[in-house]
């Protein structure tokens, strides 16, 4: 229970500027292989107007229906579901840890949330030079939020999240560290983002959800 034991022996409690959670060493060797070797296409590379987020997915019509050329449509997102478990073998056994009843009262209890009617989202993520995220609060169906980072590039720490006060003031960044991670949960203060920073190859991590819609990994 590798990610189980990162919270309750290597994780410690922030309240500035709102409450969360920073813990180490949550991932596998493997599982951290799987984040590398995901195959998230470069969007920069495509022929498309791309502003630096991740709106992109879904956004243009080409990229939801296919290409005309009768290719597959290229998705420059990668959320672990059934239909590419195979894929991510040890991701999938850090989904069903989060699935478990263990886990999740923990998460429970700490975030103030019921957690055993949820479902897991774990998304990878590759971002790339021009990247960038605007300050925001996720959804209310977002019981837990988080990242965890997988720095194999030697990227600077200042890549890790923005964190900012009611004001919008940037208060603290979260450091890109290695199979270092946050989580918190969703509220009306929770403002979090990143400024453009220069991103010298790739700035890889996976996103760590229990959300109140259906996936395919509701808790035990």
């Amino acid at each position: 229970m590798t990610f189980l034991n990162s919270i309750l022996h290597q994780s410690k409690k922030h309240e500035i500027p709102f409450d969360h959670w920073e813990y180490n060493n949550a991932l596998s060797e493997e599982a951290i292989q799987e984040i590398v070797g995901a195959d998230i296409p470069d969007v920069s590379k495509h022929n498309l107007s791309y502003d630096g987020t991740r709106a992109i997915d879904g956004g243009a019509a080409e990229f939801r229906e296919g290409i005309s050329s009768g290719g597959k449509a290229i998705k420059f997102r990668c959320f672990i579901t059934k239909e590419n478990a195979l894929e991510f073998p040890n991701l999938v056994k850090f989904i069903h840890e989060l699935q478990a009843k263990e886990t999740y009262q923990v998460i429970s209890k700490m975030i103030k949330k019921d957690l055993s009617n949820s479902f897991v989202r774990v998304e990878v993520i590759c971002d790339r030079e021009g990247f960038w995220l605007k300050p925001h609060c996720d959804i209310k169906e977002k019981l837990m939020s988080g990242l965890i980072f997988v720095n194999k590039t030697n990227e600077s720490e200042d890549l890790g999240t923005d964190f900012y006060n009611k004001n919008l003031k940037k208060v603290k960044t979260v450091p890109y560290k290695h199979n270092y991670g946050y989580l918190f949960t969703s509220g009306p203060d929770t403002w979090h983002g990143m400024e453009k920073k220069k991103i010298l190859k790739e700035r890889r991590c996976i996103q760590v959800n229990y959300v109140t819609f259906k996936t395919d990994w509701k808790v035990e």
